[in-house]
């Protein structure tokens, strides 16, 4: 039985320290579209989406209605695309894109992912084509996100695809500069990526997933906050531990309700609640702000590494008691345009790039959402997705860089998305040239680690 102090509790976490779910993200199939006719396939990827997500959006306003409980976004998952493009003998994969934002809008939801492929150790007929038109697909269409994998523990690193995607993410800039260069903001570059990932833009369906599943992602980084602000005082580092776990519990608690009510009312199995701490740039709803309440002057300080590995700990343990089944990313997200506290920090000099990149090697995810100058090389943005799949692959966990090349802008300038994206600080890079290096092309080897078997 719930405690009336419990429900409370959970109350003034929703109106006052910006607890919500993030994400209800239905994946979908679509390896029974394939067809070698590609508009016939793409009539058949329009169909099945929006057959099956139909009641999606409503289910999750009825909820929200019922429980009280915030759910920001509504959104679909796929089969990567480059994998429903392998047979098709036209190559205008385009065409997909096109289909999967048109059923986008036809459902409502706010953002469909899976124009995808998955290039860690090759690629098949459809790779070359799709990740070749990313930045047309991401320029012509409003909701559709991509991403692609281009190393894994087991595959070592693609260094062909590294290079093509350096290309991809700069033309994707290039062609929506007249929209604050949002194209780029809609596309990650994974290493060990997760199948079964609720949150944008890295969100796909996995080829050993079921035909459909609901996968949920819950966020509360305010709620973290506010909890050691409460009662963090004076307290050693393994007590802060406790008191994240046992926050942490109760957030995805919520979370499987949500995820177990969503299932049942569409008759979809439930897949996993991501219990990753996704910030936002609402006053106090920052991850940034969780390590400065540990004690630190600011985020990006000597110190910060090490807070950022026990938040993210403390969130896995507490979050993984709390639901019958855990994935995707879980633990604390670290992306600077959409976290006010990392913004802060960026804008005022503690946080630059190789300071984030040493704290990738303890957190969820990689360097995420960062506006670089608009004049960086597809060479130097390939180098830093190198670099940051490295991490990965050594450490057999997931990492992902989304750049944004700020067209026009230059260092210590800003680059304003609004609404979720935030805003982000034009941030400088290293000096030096990586282009020899990244046009070697083949593939970096798996490191010793991946020979398990």
């Amino acid at each position: 039985m719930l405690e009336t102090k419990d429900i409370l509790e959970t109350i003034n976490m929703i109106d006052n320290e910006n607890l919500d779910v993030r994400t209800i993200t239905m994946g979908i199939s679509l390896l029974d579209c394939i067809d070698e006719d590609i508009d016939k396939a793409s009539t058949k990827v329009y169909d099945k989406v929006c057959r099956y997500a139909q009641d999606l959006v409503k289910t999750g306003e009825d909820i929200e209605k019922e429980y009280g409980i915030p759910i920001i976004n509504k959104r679909i998952s796929v089969t990567p695309i480059g994998m429903v493009a392998a047979p098709c003998q036209s190559k205008n994969v385009v065409k997909f894109a096109k289909a999967l934002d048109k059923a986008a809008h036809t459902l409502g939801v706010n953002f469909i992912g899976g124009y995808s492929a998955l290039v860690q150790k090759g690629f098949s007929s459809g790779d070359y084509a799709l990740i070749e038109s990313i930045p047309e697909a991401l320029a012509t269409t409003d909701l559709v996100c991509s991403s692609v994998n281009i190393g894994s523990t087991k595959a070592g690193l693609n260094m062909d695809a590294v290079r093509m995607m350096g290309k991809a993410v700069k033309e994707a800039a290039v062609l929506t500069a007249d929209r604050d260069c949002i194209g780029a903001a809609k596309l990650v570059v994974f290493c060990n990526a997760p199948e079964d990932n609720p949150f944008m833009a890295g969100a796909f369906h996995g080829v050993g997933e079921a035909d459909c599943v609901i996968n949920v992602g819950v966020s509360g980084p305010g709620v973290v906050r506010a909890v050691l602000a409460k009662e963090g005082k004076g307290k050693t580092t393994d007590e802060i531990a406790d008191m994240i776990k046992k926050t942490a519990f109760k957030i995805t608690r919520m979370g499987q309700l949500v995820a177990k009510e969503a299932s049942k009312r569409l008759c979809v199995p439930f897949g996993i609640v991501d219990l990753s701490l996704a910030p936002t740039p609402a006053v106090g709803d920052s991850v940034a702000y969780i390590l400065e309440e540990m004690g630190l002057e600011s985020c990006g300080c000597h110190g910060t590494t090490a807070a950022l590995a026990l938040l993210n700990d403390a969130v896995k343990k507490g979050g993984v008691m709390a639901s019958s089944h855990v994935g995707g990313l879980s633990g604390a997200f670290i992306p600077v345009s959409e976290d006010a506290g990392m913004i802060n920090a960026a804008t005022n000099g503690y946080l630059d790039i190789t300071k984030l990149e040493c704290m990738t090697a303890v957190c969820s995810v990689g360097l995420d959402m960062i506006v670089v100058p608009g004049e960086t090389t597809p060479e130097t943005i390939s180098a830093i997705i190198a670099d940051e799949a490295a991490i990965g692959m050594v450490n057999s966990k997931t990492t992902a860089v989304r750049l944004i090349p700020a067209i026009g802008k230059k260092a210590g300038e800003e680059l304003n998305f609004g609404g979720l994206l935030g805003k982000g600080p034009v941030m400088p890079l290293r000096k030096g040239d990586a282009s020899e290096f990244i046009n070697r092309g083949g593939r970096l080897p798996a490191p010793l680690q991946a020979l398990k078997n």
